[in-house]
């Protein structure tokens, strides 16, 4: 067991998670301001970006790069940093690190190390819009964006169909149209809240039924950026749905294998799975 003392630290070197507006700059907090000017270092998503925010502010700390690309190469740096008794500062475009944005990894190894993380509150796209959704006010699941493939997409939509808390995602523009409209194959008559360029000047609200917006959005042109949130499923009018059920027996082998699996144990899974007899899968799949 490892316990961290976030503010009883005789080196002072710490990590710090720090959100940054996800649109109205009004939203950074005096704290997040402070700790950016005294931080050592601020890594962040894009510099361009957060150099815009650092000269509003004020903040005349060194900036460099991490993001998805180098995340490797610079873990090693910030992790050598800290270790050498410095305090840095990992910030992301817009809204918290972390949701959606890259800093696992290098969180992971601060935390191996035994080096205090500090994570401030502040601003996130996906709670915003959850408040101000009228589908809030309880549990709630938060994906972020679903694959960019369909098949693939399908599969993790059916695995989320029998959940009954509100579902979270976010999506860019120019697949909008494409996401609601598998979305309301699925699931049709549920209630949905569009929330687009949350905090920003046109910031826009639509709620309605899945199919109601698949609709409007074969109209419309939707820009910015987007969340979307789905009702959860009830229970009394949606029966649980297994992730195999709209697969044939011989995909659902496929999968089992593309998971892993020898054909053999695939075979026996999906047997298993389906409640039928062993046999009856390995002379379907090995009819083809």
């Amino acid at each position: 067991m490892k316990h961290q003392q976030s503010y009883d630290n005789e080196t002072k070197a710490a990590l710090y998670l720090v959100p940054t507006p996800i649109g109205n700059l009004e939203d950074m907090t005096y704290r997040a301001v402070r700790l950016l000017q005294e931080v050592d270092i601020i890594f962040a998503e894009d510099t361009r970006q957060t150099r815009k925010l650092c000269s509003h502010f004020d903040i005349s700390v060194s900036l460099d790069s991490y993001h998805e690309h180098n995340k490797e190469t610079k873990g090693d740096k910030i992790l050598g940093l800290l270790q050498e008794g410095r305090q840095v500062a990992l910030v992301s475009d817009a809204g918290t690190p972390l949701v959606s944005d890259p800093g696992k990894e290098v969180v992971r190894r601060v935390a191996g190390e035994n080096i205090p993380i500090i994570s401030l509150p502040g601003a996130n796209a996906a709670v915003t819009a959850l408040t101000a959704s009228g589908l809030g006010g309880g549990p709630f699941y938060f994906h972020g964006f679903l694959p960019r493939k369909k098949k693939d997409r399908q599969t993790l939509l059916e695995e989320l169909t029998t959940i009954q808390a509100p579902l979270i995602f976010y999506e860019s523009p120019h697949r909008l149209k494409e996401m609601i409209a598998h979305l309301a194959d699925i699931w049709e008559k549920r209630e949905v809240v569009l929330a687009r360029e949350m905090t920003k000047k046109y910031e826009e609200i639509i709620r309605g039924t899945l199919s109601e917006l698949a609709e409007y959005l074969h109209e419309e042109n939707v820009k910015g950026e987007c969340c979307v949130i789905v009702e959860g499923a009830d229970p009394e009018t949606e029966p649980r749905v297994q992730w195999w059920e709209t697969l044939s027996a011989v995909d659902h082998v496929q999968v089992h294998i593309d998971n892993g699996m020898s054909s053999k144990e695939a075979i026996k899974e999906t047997a298993k799975e389906r409640g039928v007899p062993k046999r009856e899968i390995y002379a379907v799949y090995h009819d083809l």
